[in-house]
């Protein structure tokens, strides 16, 4: 592992990914690089990504964790986080994955997002009604994770580590895009999901922030006050639908977002 230096910041990004490739011998991150806040916290998760970009390709877009109540108060934090996607971790469907290249596989059904133009930085905070304008096209999508065998009695007091660990994010799998989606009230969307055939879970769109528009407010709007932006072309993934699944090898699982389509994932 990275040893520990005077650049908090650096040291703990060189941590991470040294967390990551360890996969099934992962260790806490020492004291001495925890994030103190949210904003050390999310200067951790910008130069984790500059690492991972190395090997996983540049950034395509984003993911929001903790889109209830709920979760967040599960962790420890007052609000949702953002998380990166990276070019080589993006497919299309159908895909398939194998187990032993995760810690612990971690896979969530969401509604993903095509922007068909930029959303600047400036001027006034983005509102859903507004971003609605720029969604190129609508699609169900995975998002993979990988939370390393965490122990979740202990997530309560590791919040803004997880937002430092770019939430976990390891990939996303794209159902067909939908560019005919606007009269689809994206918040009623019913999602279920499926493993091996049998139902695991349900949910509708609403139940992450509202609505998938409002997300992309959400990320828009934290990008924003980060000085950064959303750009033509990238994907926003809006928060899961259903609890999340941690498949084993041999299992087929399938997302069903009605209107939106469907999407499938085989596990390895």
């Amino acid at each position: 592992m990275a040893t520990i230096g005077g650049d908090r910041v650096r040291d703990s990004a060189r941590w991470l990914v040294q967390r990551h490739r360890a996969r099934h011998r992962p260790q806490p991150l020492p004291a001495a690089c925890l994030p103190r806040d949210i904003g050390e916290a999310y200067a951790m998760q910008d130069e984790f990504v500059a690492l991972k970009s190395r090997e996983c390709g540049p950034v395509v877009g984003y993911k929001i964790a903790l889109t209830t109540p709920q979760m967040r108060r599960f962790v420890g934090l007052r609000d949702s986080i953002a998380g990166c996607l990276h070019a080589r971790q993006v497919v299309r469907a159908p895909a398939s994955v194998r187990v032993a290249d995760y810690g612990r596989l971690l896979v969530e059904f969401e509604i993903a997002l095509l922007l068909g133009s930029d959303i600047p930085a400036d001027g006034e905070a983005h509102a859903p009604h507004r971003v609605a304008s720029v969604v190129a096209a609508v699609m169900p999508a995975f998002e993979l994770a990988d939370d390393l065998g965490a122990d979740y009695a202990t997530l309560a007091s590791r919040g803004l580590e997880l937002a430092a660990d770019n939430a976990w994010n390891e990939g996303a799998v794209l159902g067909r895009p939908v560019e005919d989606w606007r009269a689809i009230d994206l918040a009623s969307v019913r999602g279920i999901a499926r493993v091996n055939g049998k139902v695991v879970g349900e949910g509708r769109g609403g139940d992450a922030m509202g609505s998938p528009l409002a997300a992309l407010a959400w990320i828009a709007n934290h990008l924003r006050r980060r000085g950064k932006s959303l750009r033509k072309g990238d994907i926003v993934i809006t928060g899961s639908l259903v609890p999340s699944q941690f498949p084993q090898a041999g299992d087929v699982v399938q997302f069903d977002a009605g209107p939106l389509g469907a999407v499938e994932l085989t596990v390895n």
